[in-house]
């Protein structure tokens, strides 16, 4: 660092720190780093749900509120040259006097708390779409971003560091960052749940349990026709107009009895042939073992699936039967089809 004649360092202009900045990052980028510069429009840092989402939730702490001003300038003039996100990590480099590397450690969200925010969201997330662009109810809003229980992580849950002179535990270099952050969730918002280690997908449930369909009617209670046909894939009514055709012909009476009589084998027949198709059973203990049985590791048993390592992670730790998007299970079922070598095969295979 350069001293001026007064003992105090030299100052320099944010065009010639820009410059400096370019070359280092140029040195880096040759070295193997994948630069992800933050580069924002404007005097407004984040301008989508999940940005401003971050941005206002670190600002409502009173042990950030005085200290994260300091960053605003830095992420809007561009000093945060480089910022990654990983699973329960960031990794930035600011751009100041000289460049300064800043790693910043957020505690996974706990599986309870994890579990609590998908139970009360059920059903209220129709896609991925909506979820990325954070089009959902007012509820579901505070229900994510909740100050003690939602996606967000509190201050107790922030470790930070940079290598920066400044004795004060956030130096504005990590206040860029933490904005920083904001603004990258505004073009990546699925790096978010990557951050808190939770599988974003299993938030979408598009499937429908039919033992717990059945025993939301109360235990007695009789399901209308239409439900028989959406839960078992029975053409009720059609089946009952057959039946009266057929009576029509020969000129006589059926009875609401043999009508249901009828629907109840045709609903039993179709109910058999799907059993026989014994789709695998996504329970926590069922997954870990196939993966055992396998040989795996989390990514790599991750990658068979297509799915990621906090996924499987998230799995293995639940408890109950899963509740899993169709081709996450049919995937699962395929897999379980196969002996240890011929998936080890597909996992290697480039």
């Amino acid at each position: 660092m350069a001293y001026g004649y007064d003992g105090w360092p030299k100052y320099v202009s944010v065009a010639e720190r820009r410059a400096r900045a370019a070359k280092a990052m140029q040195k880096l980028t040759k070295k193997g780093l994948k630069v992800e510069p933050i580069e924002t429009e404007g005097r407004k840092i984040a301008r989508t749900f999940w940005g401003e989402a971050w941005c206002d939730h670190l600002e409502k702490f009173s042990d950030y509120e005085n200290r994260l001003p300091r960053g605003r300038a830095y992420v809007r003039n561009g000093s945060v040259c480089h910022l990654a996100i990983s699973e329960g990590s960031v990794e930035a480099i600011v751009s100041g006097s000289e460049l300064y590397n800043i790693k910043i450690d957020i505690t996974p969200l706990s599986t309870k708390k994890w579990e609590k925010v998908r139970e009360q969201c059920a059903g209220q997330i129709g896609s991925m779409l909506e979820l990325l662009q954070g089009r959902f109810s007012d509820n579901v809003m505070k229900i994510v971003t909740d100050q003690q229980s939602g996606l967000f992580p509190r201050p107790s849950e922030i470790k930070l560091a940079c290598d920066c002179p400044d004795w004060a535990e956030m130096c504005k270099h990590i206040a860029a960052v933490l904005y920083g952050v904001g603004a990258r969730l505004d073009h990546q918002p699925e790096l978010l749940f990557l951050l808190r280690n939770v599988d974003h997908e299993t938030l979408i449930t598009t499937e429908l349990d039919v033992t717990s369909a059945a025993s939301r009617q109360g235990k007695g209670r009789r399901l209308a026709t239409t439900d028989l046909s959406g839960l078992f894939g029975v053409e009720i009514e059609e089946t009952a107009k057959a039946i009266h055709k057929k009576a029509g012909r020969k000129k006589a009476t059926v009875s609401k009895k043999a009508v249901k009589k009828t629907i109840k084998k045709t609903v039993k027949k179709k109910s058999t042939a799907k059993a026989k198709k014994k789709p695998f059973t996504p329970t926590a203990a069922a997954i870990r073992r196939l993966r055992k049985q396998f040989g795996m590791n989390s990514a790599q048993f991750a990658k068979l699936l297509g799915i990621t390592s906090p996924t499987v992670n998230n799995w293995e730790n639940s408890s109950g039967k899963l509740q899993l998007r169709q081709r996450t299970l049919e995937a699962l079922t395929h897999a379980a089809k196969l002996t240890p070598a011929q998936a080890m095969r597909r996992v290697n295979k480039p």
